[in-house]
């Protein structure tokens, strides 16, 4: 299967200029083509996702009409061999997950999950045929997929906790399949979605294993999750999965242990913390266009010293953590980064991200909570990013354990 980016996004178009929030001109660290490669992605999410963005995050409702336009662009495959319109580096996949995010965190999500995560997962862990028939059609977006690992009752515990269950059994003609019991909980795209990776403990050998399961499969069944205030237009469910069974063919072949579980999180963590620089670049944008036409005092609240510092603070925030993500990425390009790595990544920009929606949305002040300025939705998705994919505290002690060489986890 071939792909065809269209005229707006060809690695032969204009570069995309530097955002207002790379004070150092990190970008130009990125190859030509992937620099002209970023500015049709940048005016896609500039014309079909940011206009449209708080529409979605107060209906609570994914984006699911962008699926085409996203693969089309390669978004969904270009971190893999066998999907990658072009060659590119983890540094360009890192500051397309900052473009996308600082569009809208809830797309940034919706396809952290599908490729992020469930593709990755068949990448890490899926036999070359499972691989050859899964990879080109999730790129291509006829299926949407996610990921089943958080359960109801185990999230930072995950990799000793894990409930759900699988059972080897061999059918009447011989071939042998699994059976599927357990719950999961806030799983992105869950709601609607195709296929989902689901990671589940044999009861045989208390190994976690990976499988891919269809969701018309009888026993599955995902319910949307209601009421949230982050993330609103992820549609995350919970997922109940009772005598649910899967033919072998269908176990990802290469996933032996939650070791091999691992190296999906390591590669997936260090896009989140693109992910949540994104965040705070979006709302650091919305903060300074507001700040310069808002009118005070007979003048520009920007011209306020203390604004003024707030902006300074917030941009020296987004500048340490593209540095970070930029070198975390680099590693990852090199084949040296570890769990640590991405764990520290992931730590510390999702904590600065914090801080820089806040001091963002006490620049807009009242205006801060509403929708209509920029702000609001980026504080509020800011606290989904700052916890999933590990939590802060969960990180830092895996940083802990590489400084000390003594696990903290319980």
């Amino acid at each position: 299967m071939t792909f065809t980016l269209p005229d707006t996004a060809a690695t032969t178009g204009p570069a995309a200029p530097l955002l207002d929030a790379d004070f150092y001109a990190f970008q130009h660290q990125l190859s030509e083509p992937e620099q002209r490669a970023l500015s049709g992605i940048r005016h896609f999410l500039d014309t079909e996702v940011r206009p449209f963005a708080d529409d979605h995050w107060e209906r609570a409702e994914s984006p699911r009409h962008l699926v085409p336009r996203i693969a089309e662009l390669g978004l969904f495959g270009n971190a893999f061999p066998e999907t990658a319109q072009f060659p590119n580096s983890a540094v360009f996949r890192g500051w397309v997950a900052l473009e996308i995010s600082r569009a809208d965190p809830s797309t940034a999500t919706f396809i952290g999950v599908h490729s992020g995560l469930a593709m990755t997962a068949i990448a890490v862990g899926g036999s070359a045929e499972q691989k050859a028939e899964w990879l080109p059609r999730l790129a291509a977006g006829e299926l949407v997929a996610a990921f089943g690992l958080t359960e109801p009752g185990h999230g930072s515990d995950t990799a000793r906790g894990l409930e759900t269950t699988a059972e080897r059994r061999r059918r009447d003609d011989g071939e042998d399949e699994w059976v599927l019991n357990g719950s999961k909980r806030w799983i992105g795209n869950g709601a609607f979605a195709d296929l989902v990776v689901i990671w589940a403990r044999d009861v045989a050998d208390d190994q976690v294993k990976g499988f891919l399961v269809r969701t018309p499969t009888p026993g599955f069944r995902a319910s949307k999750i209601e009421r949230k205030q982050s993330l609103r237009a992820v549609e995350n469910a919970d997922i109940e999965l009772s005598g649910v069974v899967v033919p072998e063919r269908d176990r990802l072949q290469e996933i032996h242990s939650f070791r091999d579980v691992a190296i999906v999180l390591r590669l997936t963590r260090a896009d989140v913390a693109w992910q949540g620089l994104g965040v705070a670049v979006g709302a650091y944008e919305a903060a300074l266009a507001y700040a310069k036409s808002r009118v005070q005092f007979g003048k520009p609240i920007a011209s306020f010293q203390l604004v003024q510092q707030k902006l300074a603070n917030a941009l020296a925030n987004i500048t340490a953590c593209i540095a970070l993500c930029m070198r975390v990425s680099q590693m990852q390009d090199e084949g040296i980064q570890a769990d640590h790595h991405s764990a520290m990544a992931k730590a510390f920009v999702t904590a600065r991200m914090r801080e820089t929606v806040a001091l963002c949305r006490e620049i807009v002040g009242g205006n801060g909570i509403q929708l209509d300025h920029g702000v609001a939705r980026y504080f509020a998705d800011a606290e989904a990013v700052y916890t999933f994919e590990g939590t802060f505290d969960m990180n830092s002690l895996i940083v802990g354990r590489a400084i000390t060489g003594i696990a903290a986890f319980v």
